[in-house]
């Protein structure tokens, strides 16, 4: 019978640091085939990847890091033990939060990125032609600096002239600010107890920071968590909820991500109206944007609107608004668990 093979546990509930430490030693190794990463979705749920390597780890102030390089998914960024992007198909995500509202806007040319530490958000938003200025606060610099030095596709993004790098509280970025911008992006880790960031999905902050910061007709976006059959009740609901106490007009939509192993969704609104039809969309992709899309085209959004029948009864029927004292959070936890 063969040796066992060596798992590794990244995840809130690890002492992260020490762990990685030592069994790191055993990826590069003739063992290196029987390697795995383990992420904990839920209690009785676990999501494995066969490792090449683990090329990097930290811990910062805020958060575990790591940077692993996947046989399925090739490098793949991890926070506080959850997936975070991953080579092969993160320009699903990323195409799916930036492009819809850009395109929905009439003539977008400022972006405020609320986390998007590892530079894809903003690389996806300098591909419009009517952009003046890219604004990506994030509040972990320990991110921002190990995306920069091990992610090389946002090499270019991350050097661009129109992109203007914050390395702070989102929150307070915002609020200190005087101008008011087109687009704002919530490129947030998911709310985790004890995490960084669960206060950027309340309704006081969207209401009093986040919304006097957009222009008259400007559109507020932000991913929204798993919106599978199964764990759409997680956040997903509650962040859509929350948010319709706020704007006007509000859209939320999903596709399946498979490095997340789930359906994903995203919410977006505005007090102006949002639609625009398939062909309208399309025109406006091949008008205004730089390269082309892997993913997003005008039919594919509009199918992406339309829920099956459990997650829209579940949307149509949420009741939970977010606050900083009665947030939802999916399983996990942040770096304040272990102190």
């Amino acid at each position: 019978m063969g040796e066992a093979p060596e798992v590794f546990y990244i995840n809130g509930f690890s002492k992260f640091g020490h762990e990685i430490e030592t069994q790191q030693n055993h990826v590069n190794d003739q063992n290196h085939d029987s390697s795995w990463y383990e992420e904990i979705i839920d209690d009785d749920l676990k999501w494995s990847f066969k490792l090449n390597s683990v090329l990097h780890k930290a811990i910062s102030e805020y958060q575990d890091i790591a940077l692993l390089d996947t046989k399925r998914f090739g490098k793949a960024l991890v926070l506080d033990g959850k997936m975070q992007s991953a080579e092969t198909d993160e320009f699903v995500y990323h195409e799916c939060l930036i492009h819809p509202p850009l395109l929905c806007h009439p003539n977008p040319k400022t972006v405020f990125i609320m986390g998007g530490g590892e530079g894809s958000a903003a690389r996806e938003a300098l591909k419009h032609r009517s952009m003046d200025r890219v604004i990506m606060c994030d509040i972990d610099k320990e991110v921002v600096n190990f995306c920069r030095k091990y992610l090389i596709v946002n090499k270019e993004a991350f050097s661009h002239k129109k992109l203007d790098l914050v390395i702070n509280d989102a929150k307070a970025e915002l609020e200190k600010r005087k101008e008011k911008f087109d687009i704002i992006v919530g490129d947030l880790a998911d709310p985790l107890e004890d995490g960084p960031c669960y206060q950027l999905y309340t309704k006081s902050f969207y209401e009093k920071i986040l919304k006097p910061k957009l222009n008259d007709n400007g559109i507020f976006v932000t991913q929204a968590g798993p919106a599978g059959i199964f764990t759409h009740k997680e956040v997903f609901t509650s962040i859509y909820n929350t948010i319709k106490q706020v704007f006007k007009y509000v859209i939320a939509y999903t596709t399946h991500v498979p490095s997340f192993a789930d359906t994903w969704g995203w919410v977006m609104a505005s007090d102006q109206p949002l639609s625009i039809c398939a062909n309208e969309m399309d025109r406006r992709i091949e008008a205004r944007i730089d390269g082309e899309l892997l993913y997003l085209n005008g039919a594919w959004f509009h199918s992406s609107t339309t829920m099956n029948k459990t997650v829209y009864q579940s949307l149509q029927n949420e009741t939970h608004v977010y606050t900083e004292e009665s947030a939802r959070f999916i399983p996990g936890h942040g770096m304040a668990f272990h102190l």
